[in-house]
């Protein structure tokens, strides 16, 4: 009896050059979305413009926190960007983000422009670190996968 080696036929999932360029190319574009608004956002709390703070009071809070919140959200703005700590950045915009849906159901803001625009932003930061950064994607791969890669 004589014991034959096969090769497997399986395609691999390994990303060509190209795919990869382009992940990383629209990963890029959708995390500049989120990051041109959310650093706009912050910045217009810190400087305190007159729409700030009559929304502010709209919502029910005080304008005298509105810099204290654009000097967080800046913070966790520049943890998202710096690649190191991207995941960090991310998870803590979430939090800041859910932070905002929580406001907005309380008073009672229309659903799909207020109440879910900062789910709209969730995914547009976590998709672009998906599709930038190889850590979220770990989390996603089959065990037997994630083993290959570390052999």
């Amino acid at each position: 009896m004589e014991a034959t080696l096969t090769q497997s036929h399986e395609p691999t999932l390994a990303p060509t050059r190209s795919q990869s360029k382009r992940r990383l190319v629209m990963g890029h574009a959708l995390s500049a979305v989120a990051v041109s608004f959310l650093l706009f956002d912050s910045v217009i709390k810190i400087v305190k413009i007159a729409p700030v703070v009559e929304s502010f009071e709209q919502l029910g809070y005080s304008p005298a926190i509105a810099r204290e919140i654009g000097w967080l959200e800046l913070a966790c703005l520049v943890l998202y960007v710096l690649p190191r700590t991207a995941p960090l950045g991310a998870v803590l915009l979430t939090g800041f983000l859910g932070g905002a849906i929580a406001t907005h159901v309380r008073v009672g803001d229309p659903l799909f422009s207020h109440v879910l625009f900062p789910v709209y932003m969730g995914v547009l930061l976590w998709g672009g670190l998906f599709l930038r950064d190889e850590r979220p994607r770990a989390l996603f791969r089959a065990p037997s996968q994630a083993n290959a890669r570390a052999a």
